[in-house]
């Protein structure tokens, strides 16, 4: 077991290890690691869930939401046409399906949320970083 010293550093070096890798990251791979995020807090909320851990659920879905809405304010709708505002339109429901998770202990809410996510993910992952290391396709979606 860690003391609480420890415990601390260890911290301090995950978040500027986070904050290094943000700093550092591409439009795409921050995209990347924006979804991962969120379907881990949606994960963490759905475990809180099940173990009637209210409050704890509520911070988890919290973060998950502010993510889904940091994706949706970052689409730029008028360069990024239909695809944008396809995503603009699904990532406002996503939040909808969080908040009612959140308000009725809605588990297949959470899970339909994930499994959104991890389909946007895929095709996110499948984008050659190539294409996207000049930000045509990033840029045009993320009005960087």
């Amino acid at each position: 077991m860690k003391n609480p010293s420890q415990q601390g550093a260890a911290g301090q070096y995950a978040s500027v290890g986070t904050q290094t890798g943000v700093t550092e990251a591409s439009p795409h791979r921050l995209i990347q690691m924006l979804l991962d995020g969120a379907l881990d807090k949606i994960a963490r909320a759905r475990g809180a869930m099940q173990r009637n851990e209210y409050a704890e659920k509520g911070n988890h879905i919290s973060s998950a939401s502010s993510i889904v809405l940091g994706l949706r304010s970052s689409l730029d709708l008028e360069a990024g046409g239909e695809l944008a505002a396809n995503l603009d339109n699904l990532y406002e429901y996503m939040f909808r399906r969080l908040m009612t998770a959140h308000a009725e202990n809605d588990e297949a809410a959470l899970d339909e949320v994930s499994s959104l996510l991890r389909e946007i993910k895929s095709g996110w992952d499948a984008l050659p970083q190539e294409t996207t290391g000049g930000g045509d396709i990033v840029k045009s979606m993320v009005g960087t």
